[in-house]
């Protein structure tokens, strides 16, 4: 069984930086991340911890913005007619979940669930 050398490089998360929080986000972090995505809008992810002062990453601050606190994330279980509707689409379009979930207005995990 081969070992991995010392000199290869290995893929490290964006959170592995010294200071940086990996753990659960604490809601004074989301009030922080809201107030300020209302007052200059999304963007520029990147740049963003040191411009608001949250130890995340951008990626991890992209992904919580978009995943749970953007106002237009639907919440809950989907209706009986969406289901419908996603199995329908699915049918005829395969696993094009960005264009199925143009056509409804629910998240990309809720189609896997449901495919």
């Amino acid at each position: 069984m081969r070992t991995p050398s010392s000199t290869a490089t290995s893929k490290t998360s964006c959170c592995s930086k010294m200071g940086i929080n990996r753990g659960p986000w604490k809601p004074e972090d989301d009030e922080v991340l809201e107030n300020y995505i209302t007052r200059e809008g999304e963007g520029r992810w990147r740049t963003l911890p040191k411009r608001v002062g949250l130890l995340r990453c951008g990626k991890s601050i992209r992904l919580r913005w978009m995943n749970y606190l953007r106002p237009s994330v639907k919440r809950g279980r989907i209706a009986h007619d969406e289901e419908d509707l996603i199995l329908r689409l699915h049918q005829l379009l395969g696993n094009r979940y960005s264009i199925i979930r143009n056509h409804i207005k629910i998240s990309t995990t809720a189609i896997h669930a449901y495919i």
